[in-house]
């Protein structure tokens, strides 16, 4: 194989749940950039948004309301092939004292609600003969999640549940994936690592010595969407810039 290749998603359509901001906004620029129509969702309308992304209100922790944003996504567009489950994520919470109706919201969103859209894009995408469902993960899935016990655990579950729908769809010509996301830099990032100091020392404590940002993740996403990754699925890509440093490495060491 020679030359150039480039990913061309001219005259398809895309939903990037969390694309309004930080790491799902990045996504849904790129999806843009290669030509895709692409809407994303979140409770309030952002300021502004890339060139080529629209956006629709939906609170997709609730069925009716997934599915009521992927039926107004295909009557706008005119089809659906492309589902990218990237809204997620949980604030730190004791799972000694963390209440159900904590651990049920981390699991609406985490879980649940990319259950939910994958429920309601497969009528869509089947009538088409095919589509692409990308689940956003998290290294919390396949390893210890301390503070965050229920996201960790719905990451999991989400990492199970792409396996078998990929089991289920792919005789349909729907490909299901993940991507393990790694240490990202987003906006949030100073509530979860510290401050810029503490960050620079996350990333060059990574094999790639750097955290991740939304573009290293799109790229990702980009590549399992296109006909490049035409025979993967119920794939888990890790992305996470060779993986964290073990702990123990250090300590044996003396630092």
């Amino acid at each position: 194989m020679s030359g150039t290749i480039a990913i061309d998603l001219a005259g398809k359509a895309a939903i990037v749940t969390g694309g309004t901001r930080g790491l799902g906004r990045a996504i849904a620029a790129a999806l843009a950039d290669v030509g895709a129509k692409v809407m994303v969702c979140g409770r309030n309308a952002p300021d502004d948004l890339p060139a080529g992304v629209e956006f629709l209100a939906a609170d997709i922790r609730d069925r009716d309301a997934a599915k009521g944003l992927v039926d107004a996504t295909v009557e706008r567009f005119g089809r659906l092939d492309i589902v990218v489950n990237n809204a997620g994520g949980s604030p730190a919470a004791e799972a000694a004292t963390a209440s159900p109706r904590f651990f049920d919201s981390i699991l609406k969103l985490n879980l649940q609600a990319p259950m939910y859209m994958a429920q309601a894009a497969y009528p869509h995408m089947l009538a088409a003969g095919g589509g692409s469902v990308i689940n956003i993960a998290s290294v919390s899935a396949i390893r210890p999640s301390p503070g965050t016990a229920a996201y960790g655990a719905a990451k999991a579950g989400l990492l199970n549940l792409t396996q078998s729908l990929a089991q289920e769809w792919g005789p349909h010509g729907i490909r299901v994936n993940a991507i393990i996301a790694g240490l990202m830099q987003t906006e949030n990032a100073e509530a979860t690592y510290g401050d810029q100091a503490a960050q620079d020392a996350v990333g060059k404590s990574m094999p790639l010595q750097r955290m991740g940002t939304g573009e290293d993740l799109a790229g990702a996403v980009l590549w399992l969407c296109s006909d490049l990754a035409s025979w993967v699925s119920g794939a888990r890509i890790n992305v996470d810039g060779g993986g964290e440093r073990p702990y123990f490495l250090d300590l044996v060491k003396g630092n």
